[in-house]
Formats: structure tokens, C-alpha cells, sequence
């Protein structure tokens, strides 16, 4: 039961490692303000869940895992709330979204 505990950890960890490198990237990468936050996001849910779902199953059942559970919950309600509201502000202050006027069809290019 401890290698399958260790390989799941191990798993969780690699991919949330690997979501954090991509949105990464894809924050380098996007072009504009709001696909980059997108991109953040991703970074802070998918990759940093994932992290603390593979510490967690390191810690076993300790007090070390009701930590990253508190911190996990901590993230999975603040962090969209504060992408939402950052969006909110930032569209409000006459930030428009970068959108394709090109007039062609997504099927059409």
C-alpha cells in the first residue's frame, strides 16, 4: 500500500509541477491582460492543487495534512474570487479584451 501511496503522491506532484511550468509559459505567451490571468489561474488551482493534493498524501494523516487541506481550501475559494474581481476592475477601468476583428470564422482561417 505504501508504493501505491507514494506513486500517487509522486504523480499529483509531477503534474502539478508540469500545469505550473505550462501556465507559465502560457503567461510569457499570451497576449493580452486577460488570457494571461487565465493562464494564472491555472497556475494557482490546477498546479497548486495538485502540489498539496501530493504533499498531503505524503503527510499521511497528520496534522501537516489538515494544514494543506486549509491551504487548499484556502486557494480553491480565494483564488477565483480574486481573478474575478481583478477581471471586474481591470474591465471597468476601460481594459478591453484583445479580440480577433478579422471578420473570419474560427472553421474559415
Amino acid at each position: 500500500m505504501t508504493l501505491v501511496l507514494d506513486a500517487a503522491s509522486w504523480f499529483c506532484l509531477v503534474a502539478g509541477g508540469l500545469f505550473c511550468i505550462v501556465g507559465g509559459v502560457g503567461m510569457l505567451r499570451m497576449p493580452d491582460f486577460y488570457t494571461r490571468m487565465h493562464a494564472a489561474s491555472v497556475i494557482e488551482t490546477l498546479g497548486g492543487g495538485l502540489i498539496l493534493l501530493g504533499l498531503m498524501l505524503q503527510a499521511g494523516l497528520s496534522l501537516v495534512a489538515v494544514k494543506l487541506l486549509m491551504i487548499a481550501l484556502l486557494i480553491f475559494f480565494a483564488s477565483p474570487t480574486a481573478t474575478h474581481a481583478l477581471a471586474q476592475a481591470a474591465l471597468a477601468r476601460g481594459l478591453r479584451p484583445l479580440l480577433d476583428d478579422s471578420g473570419v470564422t474560427p472553421s474559415k482561417r
